[in-house]
Parts: C-alpha cells; sequence; structure tokens
C-alpha cells in the first residue's frame, strides 16, 4: 500500500479520506508541529522556483505567485491547511439568505501604506476584480450581482445565484486586499509596487532575481510575524535550489523533483518535508481553434498518454496518475470516467485518421526551461510521437510562456504545465473551463457546462454537490477539454534552524507561522 512521507512519518492512503469537505482532522496528518514557543527575529531565505506573474493579485496569472503574494496580502477568507475548509480571515461571512452573503470585517486592519483596510476598501478591491478589465479572476465573482457597505467595517453583497463557493474564493486572489489608494495613484504600477495588508511588506523586487519583504509592524494579528522578513531568491533550477540550501546559502528550497528527495535525505542537518497535494501537471488545450477544435483531436492526446509510465518516468514514481483534474481521494471525484482513456496508441492513431490526420500530426506547445520541466517534455514527446502527434517545444520562463499561451497572444497549441488545484473544486472547473476564464485559452464554453458549474455552488450539501461536479466531469473528460498527466507530491527541503513549517493541500507554502531558532 502506498505511503506518504510528511516530514519523517508516514500516512497511508487510506488515510487521506477526502482532501476537502471537512473528513480529515488538523491532527490526521500528523504534520510537522512547533514544539516549542516560537522566536522572534530573523531573516528567512527561500530559494523559490518561479519569478512572480504580477504583484497585484487581480491581475497575474501563475499559480506560483501565491506563496510570495501571502506574504503581502491577507485574505478575507481562509482555510485550514489539512482540509482546505474556509474559516474567518479579515472577515466573518453569513448567509442571511441563499442569495445574500455579508462579510463582518474585523476592526483595526491597517493597509502598509498606513489606510483603513475597511468596508469600503473591501468594496473598491470587490468591484474591481470583478469587473476591471485587466482582472483574470472575473469569473470566480461572477456571481455577485452588487456590493454595498451596509457599515464601516461590514460589507453585503447581494448574490444573482446562491453561491457557497464563495468562502472559498475569498481564501484566494479575490480575497486578497490591495490598498486602494495605493492603486488610484500608481495604477497599472501596482503590479510590481505592492501595497496589501499581509505579515509582511514590498521592499523591493529585482526581477528574475529576488524578491524582499520586511516586517509590517502594524500588524492586525498582535505578535505576529516572528519573521523580520523574508527573501525570495529566484532560483528555477532544482538541483541548484537544492545545493543553495545545502550550502547554506538559503534556509529552504520549495516544490522540489522527486528525483532530489534521496539528496535531501543525506545531506546533513535537512528536513524533508513530502505530502499530497492538488497540484496536476497537465496539458492545456487551446480549443477555440484549428486543429484542437477538433474534439477526436484531443480525444487522441488523451488516448496517446501512458499516465502510469510518465509517474515513473517524468516523477520518480512520487505521484498519482491523473484521470482528471481532481485526484482519487478527493470527496468530488467521479470514478464512473476516470477510465475514460487507457493508454492506446491504436486508438489514437484511429481518432486522429477520422479527423483528417492519417499521416500524423504536427503541434506547438509550450513548455519551460528548468531540467524537470524539460524532462517532462521528452516524455511527453516521446509518448505523442508514438501515435504521430509531433509537438515542437518553446520554452521560457513559466511567467512568460504562461502569458504566452492564456494572455492575448495565444502562441501554441498546447502548453505543458501545472494546475496547482484551488480550494474549491468549482473554482477549478470555473477557472479551468467557463466561458471567459483565463486558464481557458479559448475562452469559449459549452453553455451546459457554465450552467453547471453555477449549479456546483447552490448547495453546502457535499453529496448534492458530488453529483453535479460528476456531470460536469462527464463533460470535460468526455470532450476531452485538457490531459491531466500526474498529481504531484510536494517535497520540500529545510535547514534545521527552520522551525514551524507545515505543508497544505495546494502545495504552496505559507510562511506566517515560521519561525528562525
Amino acid at each position: 500500500m502506498r505511503v506518504y512521507d510528511l516530514g519523517g512519518r508516514t500516512l497511508r492512503r487510506r488515510d487521506i479520506l477526502a482532501l476537502i469537505g471537512g473528513s480529515v482532522a488538523a491532527s490526521a496528518l500528523g504534520l510537522p508541529a512547533l514544539a516549542q514557543e516560537p522566536k522572534k527575529g530573523g531573516v528567512l531565505k527561500v530559494a523559490a522556483p518561479a519569478n512572480p506573474s504580477s504583484l497585484d493579485p487581480a491581475t497575474g496569472g501563475a499559480g506560483s505567485d501565491h506563496s510570495i503574494l501571502w506574504t503581502m496580502y491577507d485574505t478575507l477568507v481562509e482555510w485550514d491547511y489539512d482540509t482546505l475548509k474556509p474559516k474567518p480571515g479579515m472577515a466573518k461571512w453569513s448567509y442571511p439568505d441563499p442569495n445574500t452573503m455579508v462579510l463582518d470585517i474585523t476592526p483595526g486592519i491597517q493597509f502598509h501604506d498606513g489606510t483603513a483596510m475597511d468596508a469600503e476598501a473591501v468594496k473598491f478591491n470587490l468591484d474591481r476584480n470583478r469587473s476591471d478589465q485587466r482582472s483574470n479572476i472575473k469569473p470566480d465573482l461572477a456571481s455577485i450581482d452588487q456590493v454595498e457597505v451596509t457599515g464601516p467595517l461590514q460589507v453585503t453583497l447581494k448574490l444573482k445565484n446562491p453561491d457557497t463557493a464563495l468562502p472559498a474564493i475569498l481564501s484566494d486572489r479575490a480575497g486578497m486586499m490591495v490598498s486602494p489608494t495605493n492603486l488610484k495613484a500608481l495604477g497599472n504600477e501596482t503590479d510590481r509596487k505592492a501595497v496589501g495588508a499581509g505579515p509582511w511588506k514590498l521592499v523591493r523586487w529585482n526581477d528574475n532575481e529576488i524578491i524582499v519583504v520586511t516586517r509590517h509592524d502594524n500588524y492586525w494579528r498582535k505578535g505576529r510575524p516572528y519573521l523580520d522578513g523574508i527573501e525570495f531568491n529566484i532560483i528555477t533550477e532544482n538541483a541548484t535550489a537544492l545545493r543553495s540550501v545545502v550550502a547554506g546559502q538559503n534556509d529552504m528550497a520549495f516544490q522540489l523533483p522527486a528525483r532530489l528527495k534521496p539528496v535531501i535525505e543525506r545531506a546533513k542537518d535537512l528536513t524533508l518535508v513530502s505530502s499530497p497535494t492538488l497540484y496536476c501537471i497537465q496539458v492545456y488545450f487551446n480549443y477555440a481553434r484549428a486543429p484542437l477544435d477538433n474534439v477526436k483531436v484531443r480525444q487522441a492526446i488523451n488516448f496517446a498518454f501512458d499516465r502510469d509510465t510518465f509517474v515513473k518516468a517524468a516523477l520518480s514514481g512520487l505521484g498519482e496518475p491523473a484521470r482528471m483534474t481532481l485526484p482519487s481521494s478527493h470527496w468530488a471525484y467521479n470514478k464512473d470516467v476516470a477510465n475514460t482513456y487507457p493508454h492506446d496508441i491504436a486508438k489514437a492513431k484511429q481518432l486522429l485518421a477520422e479527423a483528417g490526420y492519417k499521416d500524423g500530426i504536427d503541434l506547438t506547445i509550450g513548455g519551460y526551461t528548468d531540467q524537470d520541466s524539460v524532462r517532462r517534455g521528452e516524455v511527453i514527446q516521446d509518448q505523442l510521437g508514438k501515435a504521430g502527434i509531433r509537438v515542437k517545444f518553446t520554452r521560457g520562463t513559466i511567467a512568460e510562456i504562461s502569458a504566452q499561451f492564456f494572455a492575448q497572444e495565444k502562441k501554441f497549441d498546447l502548453l505543458v504545465s501545472a494546475w496547482t488545484g484551488r480550494p474549491d473544486p468549482s473554482m477549478t472547473y470555473g477557472l479551468g473551463f467557463d466561458k471567459g476564464a483565463y486558464y481557458n485559452a479559448g475562452r469559449t464554453a459549452d453553455p451546459e457546462l457554465s450552467r453547471l458549474i453555477q449549479e456546483s455552488r447552490a448547495s453546502e450539501d457535499l453529496a448534492k454537490r458530488a453529483e453535479v461536479f460528476a456531470k460536469i466531469q462527464r463533460i470535460t473528460v468526455e470532450q476531452a477539454l485538457s490531459a491531466p498527466l500526474a498529481f504531484q507530491f510536494e517535497l520540500d527541503a529545510l535547514s534545521s534552524k527552520v522551525k514551524g513549517f507545515t505543508p497544505n493541500l495546494l502545495g504552496k507554502p505559507k510562511f506566517e507561522n515560521i519561525s528562525l531558532a
């Protein structure tokens, strides 16, 4: 039976009962705990795997941004590390009726520029996030009809339809509040000059080199943060990042590939942390244009992949083959469609021929430059090639290539990247497949799919929601709207002086509980 290494302890697969929905107790994972009183002070040095796409949560587009954004921005709602179940953050929420959500804001919160994080600021942010031309999170807030200030520290959201996913949505980018004063003064420059209300504030960002944040002295949680500051050193090559921790130049490296696990285990005074996540490596399709507008071509690509071999070859076996964009332990997983695409080269070739490509097909694909992305690309290229699907790679940084695929340029037919997970599955399907969504490169959607995504947010009953997600998954899988390949487990390396770190199901580190010995 498969087991997971969790910082020196193990957890059997059956114990990961449901990744969301409150069925895993916080203590069940047996994750590293802080045994002594945290020590204040010090600067944590982190080897970060990617340069941010933006420091404005509304305009950024890379899932790898989150760990950096969370240092500067607190969210209206937060989530439990082990279950992703929403809990109060800068605000508490209630539903007086199914079409009304009330946010009551914690008093005394200040932005880094000294202005108040009050009801007016929240209204400003929510209105901007759901309507601004540059916002990439408009679909998240599509259920909101009107935002009203109903008190100095109270905002009331009038909804077009019931939306039980809103608390989870407000724990993500949509709930990161930026300073209205800063945004009005700087406009688009806020992409690089962030002012939030998080535990640390921005000092500088040297592109593709370093991001430095320092303590927010007027942070609303008294006694926090523990660290005086954090330095994110951008090191895109994973082996180099790990070497920097082994050498003592950095204190932590995260999202490391499985091939480096033995190196961490052999290293002196390093702690290894590994745990399951929602991090799904997949091939994205621009299915709004030829030849990916032909469902048979998309299905052929899915049949061509040998996902079990991909996990062994590209992830050193430390992962789970992905049959959809949710792992098998998730409460909304639909086993009825999980085996839609067994590895079948003959079937892939047959579908290509039926689509008019009996001699194979040539496609362009975007990828990243780090060693592990290149290796994954080689496995993908080999597997697709056996079915006559010839792919030509263009490589660059995560921010560059992702923007070239998802933004206006639409440069490639395919993109091999990761879906880094979201607290609620409706966000995964809404952001990835709904009409106009940023991570839907073609911006088109089946009207029935859009209707079901909205319906998935109408009830709090997980069984009812799971029934709706089963219908959603049947559409996304049978129409082959993407090609999910594998769920990658988190693998982090920490120096012995790093205390209080706990991984989470998104596989994106938060630093709020960390102190230095």
